[in-house]
Formats: structure tokens, sequence, C-alpha cells
């Protein structure tokens, strides 16, 4: 496979014909490879296209756009939410260590946070990233915590925003002692009573 950083201009990915299985799985690992190696804004279409040995109409054949591929990259990526526990602050609790360790893995945060800011400029975008990405994970998280829809978008706005935003300002990912921090501040407001 042809490294991300080192893309041909003349090389032809596959010979043409049907696609082979597989396709998604190799795209989706293309994807977080150069985002990683690239950053999200030089992990181009065309460089996934190559690192994933296919040919780039392949890939809009499938996704319209970069931004479509992320969301269905970082789903695949992210997978169930693991919504376990006994109660409502170890539901809380796994699913912030959950996320905190997705969004830590080679290329997923990048990628996260890449189309987090493409979406702030582009509406079509923010409707997918929402509806396909979003929306899912907010409906698991009402269900597991019988919380209304505006209390789960804080706790998501809360959550995701302050791991992204501690990537960003970084380079790395919260870990260790400062997600312990942040699943008490959280458990703090979430778990308190009603006044």
């Amino acid at each position: 496979m042809v490294s991300c950083t080192h893309a041909p201009a003349n090389e032809s990915p596959r010979a043409p014909g049907r696609p082979r299985a597989g396709v998604n799985a190799a795209v989706f690992a293309a994807t977080l490879t150069c985002v990683d190696q690239l950053g999200y804004a030089r992990a181009t279409v065309d460089r996934i296209a190559i690192e994933a040995g296919i040919a780039k109409t392949t890939i809009y054949r499938r996704w319209p756009s970069k931004g479509a591929l992320i969301v269905d990259c970082l789903l695949d990526a992210f997978g169930p939410a693991p919504l376990e526990g006994a109660d409502r602050a170890e539901v809380m609790s796994s699913s912030i260590h959950w996320i905190a360790h997705k969004i830590a893995e080679p290329g997923v945060g990048d990628a996260f946070a890449g189309v987090f800011s493409d979406a702030v400029s582009d509406p079509d975008l923010r409707k997918i990233l929402s509806t396909k990405f979003q929306d899912p994970y907010r409906v698991a998280l009402q269900e597991a915590l019988g919380e209304p829809e505006e209390r789960v978008l804080f706790y998501i706005d809360t959550v995701v925003g302050t791991l992204l935003h501690r990537l960003g300002m970084t380079g790395r990912p919260m870990d260790g002692a400062d997600v312990t921090a942040l699943i008490d501040m959280v458990l703090a407001h979430f778990t308190a009573e009603a006044p």
C-alpha cells in the first residue's frame, strides 16, 4: 500500500473493474491513516483513494464529499456507545471514558475536530453530522438516562466540546486524571437533585 505521505501523481491505484469486497473498511482505514499522518486538511479524497488502493470515483460513488465520508468513518470508528452501568452515574462515567478513548485513537480525534469545524460554515454537512452522527447517540443517551433532549444535548456539548478543545489546544487527547476530573464535574451537575 502506498503511504499517505508519498502520493504519486500518475500511479493508477488499482485495475478497473468491479469494486472489491471490503471497500468501506479499506476506505475508512485509509481515511484515518491519512488524517493521522497528514492532518485533516491535507487528507484529501485523492490521497485517501491512493492509500486505500482504489479509484477516487469509487469513493465519490459512496460519499458525495469528504465531510460525508468522514462522518461515516467516525460512525464506523465509534460504533455503538457502551451505555452500561447500574445507575445514571455509571452510565455517564462509562460513556465519558468511551468517548475520551475513541477521540484518542489515531486519526479519530483529528477527523472529528476537522469535520466539526467544517460543519460550522457548511449547513449541509452540519445536517449530516447532526442527523447521522449525533442523533443516534443522543437518542441512546436519552433512553439510558431518562433525560429530555435538551439536557442530553447539553451533556454531549459539555463532554465532547471539552475533549475536542483539549485536543485542539494541546495537540494531545485528554486522558488520566483530567478525564476523571471531567467525569466528576459532569456528574456533579447531571446527578444532582433538581431544585
